[in-house]
């Protein structure tokens, strides 16, 4: 680090000036990341997505259904909306509500509109469709694209409302951290830089993969967060230097001190991102790449543009004071010291208030978000809610089997094999209505069938019903199911029958499947993802810290706390308190908060120790260096916490359901770490365990 802090101070205006050339270059880039981002991210290659293809490219099966929801209107009123649609020449084939009597109920009714894979922009045609059916009260698109479209908006919506509470709060924290308005205005350009170049980079990466819509939310919450935090850190080390040394001195030891603390603690969260990329889930991809660009770019903005900015700045950075600012290490040594008299009281006390917290966790229920990301005031989510009661669609779902036998299914064998298979699907308890060329076509038993086909007249007319179910040796069956989609009973059904032994290679898709295998590729890897991130944390904090012990309490303190989080996420979220409605937990949710707090805390772990490290190795005790580190971190490791809790729990108040809980979430989890964890727990175990914290076998003593 010596090398590099002398390039930094050697070269400043250099890299300032690299640094505006790069943000001029990637803002280009990055005004276009809202138009790439589609979907929810929850796909993955897997069996679901093969039946998928084959039911488009071989059964001539839509791509995507949209639905048109009628409220209250006339049958002309219906036919004038559907006729004007038609003539957009867009739709693949229009079902409308006055043909179909099942999608006609009293003053209910729904179109539904049906598109092939060979318009990819989907989010234009919901714009096309909108603009032709007017803002007519009781007439609504809604369906995946048209959800699609309004989380979208939505996600830029909320964008605009958490940094509207987010940063003037921010600032408020930092000018009573550093008490002038340029030194609490530094962090929030470096924050700007870090998200704008990672934006750029992101739209980039966008231009090749499908990028989820809520990284749109997540990355800019991750990346101010955290380049805010390095950059008070930063600056902080900085003006403690400056009182000793000459300015670029004091730059060179902040970057070989807290620079250090930086990459160190940033490691830590880019492992917990990059574990994410074992679970083959296009959302955990999406961030694990997203949050890895964002926190290179915010060790890179802090480690080189703030400490360039510092030098251009000189003495400038206490300019506009506003406020007195106090160091306040007396009040916090009396604190530490008090805590450290009562260790064995301070750490069961601790424990108990984190373990009431948990309790709430044995009842989480994890769903895939799906509409209810949005709120209830959107129309596409009320007009798609009020089709599914009055339809009855929450209480079933379609599958489709793909079954395969080598020299097809139209000949007797075959048709008696596919009546072996309906008759197997037919006898599974959760299974409804079985779709085949026998029920549709009113002829029971295979050899009548094959008779009918004997004869040229009854051949004709069954012709088209053979070549809807069956395309050489693939044969198509609707299947279903009396329980939700997202059920588990519906995903033990996918399972089930994807892992049966049969003669005829079945496949399964639907929205059982689909939920199955989102579940089963998160459940079959997250030990794995948990693992490297445990360990690999262990290594680093031993290599940084030359100890056994430190490192394996930051973990199991971490884990506790963030079990606690989850708990009172549960409290929240699932029980409906605040003012909430009761709900779920978006899947995602637990993965997301635990790879990137168990990381951000690091942060703060990271920070405190290296200064208790430092005074040990000066004076020998653990006690006067526990006091010392707790006195000298503590109140910016307060004002860091803060600042990633008004950031990411700005989210609260904005609309998607699960940038909501992500963003409650972290805030939560950093709250807890940066109080109890942090102020409590870590001095008192310090304390129990004396000069053990700093034992590592085979260490030779200095």
């Amino acid at each position: 680090m010596k090398a590099f802090s002398g390039f930094v101070a050697a070269r400043y205006k250099w890299i300032i000036a690299f640094w505006l050339l790069m943000l001029v270059g990637f803002a280009i880039f990055a005004i276009r990341l809202p138009g790439l981002l589609e979907g929810d991210g929850f796909r993955m290659d897997g069996e679901q997505e093969d039946v998928s293809k084959t039911l488009t490219q071989d059964f001539d099966q839509p791509d995507e259904t949209m639905f048109l929801v009628f409220e209250g209107k006339t049958d002309d009123e219906i036919s004038d909306a559907l006729t004007s649609i038609e003539k957009l020449d867009i739709a693949k084939d229009i079902i409308s509500p006055l043909d179909e009597s099942g999608q006609y109920k009293n003053d209910i009714s729904y179109a539904m509109l049906q598109f092939d894979d060979s318009e990819s922009d989907k989010s234009g045609l919901v714009t096309e469709i909108r603009t032709t059916v007017g803002t007519d009260d009781g007439i609504t698109l809604t369906g995946q694209s048209p959800i699609t479209k309004d989380i979208n908006a939505a996600s830029q919506k909320d964008l605009m409302v958490a940094e509207a509470i987010g940063l003037p709060i921010a600032l408020i924290v930092l000018l009573f951290a550093f008490g002038t308005v340029v030194a609490s205005i530094v962090p929030l350009l470096i924050g700007a830089a870090t998200i704008v170049t990672s934006f750029g980079i992101l739209a980039l990466f966008g231009q090749k993969v499908d990028l989820s819509i809520f990284v749109l939310n997540i990355i800019p919450m991750l990346g101010l967060a955290l380049s805010i935090d390095f950059a008070l850190l930063f600056i902080s080390r900085y003006r403690e230097e400056r009182k000793i040394q000459s300015i670029p001195e004091a730059v060179r030891t902040t970057i070989e001190t807290a620079g250090r603390s930086i990459i160190f603690s940033a490691f830590c969260v880019f492992i917990g991102l990059g574990a994410m990329l074992l679970i083959r889930v296009d959302i955990f991809q999406n961030i694990a790449l997203g949050g890895m660009i964002v926190v290179s770019m915010a060790v890179l903005a802090s480690i080189t543009l703030l400490p360039s900015v510092l030098l251009v700045l000189k003495e400038r950075i206490d300019k506009w004071k506003v406020l007195r600012v106090k160091t306040e290490t007396d009040r916090w040594r009396t604190f530490a010291e008090g805590v450290i008299k009562r260790p064995v009281l301070i750490t069961i006390a601790a424990l108990v208030i984190l373990g009431i917290a948990l309790i709430p966790v044995r009842n989480m229920t994890l769903t895939i978000p799906q509409i209810d990301s949005l709120p209830l005031s959107y129309d596409t989510r009320s007009a798609y809610e009020h089709m599914e009661d009055a339809f009855g669609m929450r209480n079933e779902s379609t599958a489709f089997v793909i079954a395969e036998r080598p020299g097809g299914w139209e000949d007797e064998d075959g048709l008696n094999a596919l009546k072996e298979v309906q008759d197997a699907l037919e006898k599974d308890p959760l299974t409804g209505k079985v779709t085949t060329v026998f029920s549709e076509s009113g002829i029971g038993q295979p050899e009548d069938f094959a008779q009918a086909l004997q004869l040229p007249e009854q051949s004709a007319q069954l012709q088209p019903l053979l070549d809807a179910f069956i395309e050489k040796d693939q044969l198509m069956i609707p299947v279903t199911l009396e329980a939700d989609g997202a059920s588990s009973e519906a995903q033990k059904w996918a399972r089930n029958w994807s892992e049966k032994e049969t003669p005829w290679n079945l496949q399964i898709g639907g929205e059982a499947k689909f939920n199955q295998e989102i579940f089963d590729e998160i459940a079959d890897n997250i030990v794995f993802a948990l693992l490297i991130i445990i360990v690999s944390t262990f290594i680093i904090l031993m290599i940084a810290f030359r100890s056994l012990l430190i490192p394996l309490k930051a973990i199991l303190m971490n884990i506790i706390g963030l079990s606690a989080s989850f708990g009172l996420l549960v409290y929240i979220f699932q029980y409906g308190h605040f003012g909430l409605h009761p709900g779920t937990i978006a899947l995602i949710i637990p993965v997301i908060v635990f790879s990137l707090v168990f990381g951000l805390s690091m942060d703060y772990e990271v920070f405190l120790i290296s200064r208790m490290q430092e005074s040990y190795l000066a004076t020998g005790d653990n006690d006067k260096s526990t006091v010392e580190g707790l006195a000298s971190t503590s109140k910016v490791i307060t004002s860091a916490a803060l600042i990633m809790i008004v950031l990411t729990g700005a989210f609260a108040f904005t609309d998607v359901m699960p940038v909501k809980q992500i963003g409650v979430g972290i805030a939560i989890a950093v709250a807890i770490d940066a109080t109890i964890i942090r102020l409590l727990l870590v001095p008192s175990l310090m304390k129990l365990f004396g000069d053990w914290n700093w034992w590592l076998p085979f260490r030779k003593k200095n």
